[in-house]
């Protein structure tokens, strides 16, 4: 079995050489594979499933056409895109992913997470995806119209960003005793997400046995996959043209 990962892509309109990279991506590396696995952010926002946009409606097409090829699509939830519900699924031909899920990839048995529940240091952040995550408040906010959800969205995006300008880099990333506790709690010596934008190999021991968490990195001057066989998994880049 051949599956690819990818996340962190944050696709957005205004970023169509990231756009024009992840069609590629589909119609030539990722071809041919049993399935691709998208974890987390693959938007930059998304704003509810009834998204009318004209760009919203393309990118679910590409994937329609991948999927229809014969690959199994998944997609997971990330900080950026927790309201992609199961109409957005549909229209893509995927299947919405649990965080965290178990796989058997690479020979291995396999936890997938996008990673911002890894980074627990970051109280302002774990606060709000607290209140992101509840069902209650997502549907208060999918009940406003479109164009003030967009607004709504704009807002938290510029406020992130000032929050993150100011923060520690060592807050941003995985506690590493939140990343062993995961893993010992289910039972996997492999831990695959994204989320941080630092893409790296990096072995720990769990239970006195030598464990790996392999980082994929987010889309910008380079596109990163992991490439997933029967016995391997492989961490790849390459360059995006600008």
């Amino acid at each position: 079995m051949t599956a690819y990962l990818i996340s962190d892509l944050h696709l957005d309109e205004s970023r169509p050489a990231i756009t024009a990279a992840f069609y590629e991506f589909l119609r030539t590396r990722a071809a041919g594979a049993e399935a691709l696995y998208i974890l987390g952010d693959f938007f930059e926002v998304w704003v509810g499933d009834d998204d009318d946009s004209p760009y919203a409606r393309e990118v679910a097409e590409e994937l329609s056409r991948y999927s229809d090829t014969g690959a199994e699509l998944y997609l997971m939830h990330g900080n950026r895109d927790f309201l992609l519900g199961e109409d957005f699924a549909h229209r893509a031909g995927a299947v919405l992913l649990q965080d965290p899920s178990l796989v058997t990839l690479g020979g291995r048995r396999v936890m997938l997470m996008h990673g911002d529940s890894l980074c627990t240091r970051d109280a302002e952040y774990m606060a709000f995806r607290q209140q992101a995550r509840d069902p209650q408040w997502q549907a208060a906010l999918l009940a406003k119209p479109l164009d003030e959800r967009r607004q709504i969205a704009a807002q938290i995006r510029a406020v992130s960003k000032s929050m993150n300008s100011r923060k520690a880099e060592d807050i941003m990333d995985v506690t590493p005793e939140e990343v062993e506790k995961a893993m010992r709690n289910h039972g996997v010596h492999t831990l695959i997400h994204g989320h941080t934008h630092r893409p790296a190999r990096h072995t720990l021991t769990v239970d006195g046995e030598e464990a790996e968490r392999i980082v994929l990195g987010d889309w910008g001057k380079e596109g990163w996959c992991i490439r997933a066989d029967d016995k391997n998994l492989e961490l790849i880049h390459w360059p995006i043209a600008s």
